[in-house]
């Protein structure tokens, strides 16, 4: 499924590597373990990061009531939340040239406050999960206290564009006969079990 770009989510640099395909997009927000959420406080920008998870057309994001990301969310205001995931460095042989593969989302939306306690509990579980998957049920259950003191916010992933780049180093074409490397350095998470 592919959506329609907004103005807001349009890619405009490097339109070739722009995708909307709601598959692509999900993909990354499912594999990123964290996101940047932006938003204006106080007539300024801020940019936080967090954690998050997706089910389904919705991206959740917690934190204290006391945060000014959720006070933020809480009054309404548009947020942008962003996801980058680096697969490799891309080294030129001029520096010029130098760059990353990289898969990313940026996504627009007016967040709602989750009130209801049983999307609450599922969209914490989601989050611990997306983390580290089997936690939730290893873990003491939350308790009122914890539960009063964390607020969750719901995204609609319905304005969203992803971006990507893949392939090796491009350089100036008098600049291949250099004697200098040149290549993909790949990069991946792994877990220690």
């Amino acid at each position: 499924m592919s959506a329609t770009p907004s103005p807001r989510s349009e890619v405009r640099r490097l339109p070739e590597r722009a995708s909307y395909d709601r598959d692509l997009i999900d993909s990354i927000l499912d594999e990123a373990l964290i996101c940047h959420v932006g938003f204006v406080h106080e007539e300024a920008p801020v940019v936080i990061p967090t954690i998050h998870a997706r089910v389904g057309d919705t991206l959740y994001l917690h934190g204290s009531p006391a945060s000014r990301m959720l006070r933020a969310m809480r009054s309404g205001a548009t947020i942008s939340v962003n996801v980058t995931l680096v697969d490799g460095l891309v080294v030129a042989r001029a520096a010029f040239h130098n760059s990353m593969n990289y898969r990313s989302v940026v996504l627009f939306g007016e967040p709602r406050i989750v009130d209801d306690q049983g999307e609450k509990v599922r969209a914490l579980e989601a989050i611990t999960e997306h983390v580290l998957r089997g936690r939730w049920a290893d873990s003491r259950p939350m308790s009122e206290k914890e539960s009063k003191a964390t607020l969750v916010a719901a995204v609609p992933i319905d304005e969203a564009s992803a971006k990507v780049r893949t392939g090796g180093p491009v350089d100036d074409p008098d600049d291949y006969e250099l004697p200098i490397w040149a290549g993909v350095i790949p990069l991946r998470v792994e877990s220690q079990d």
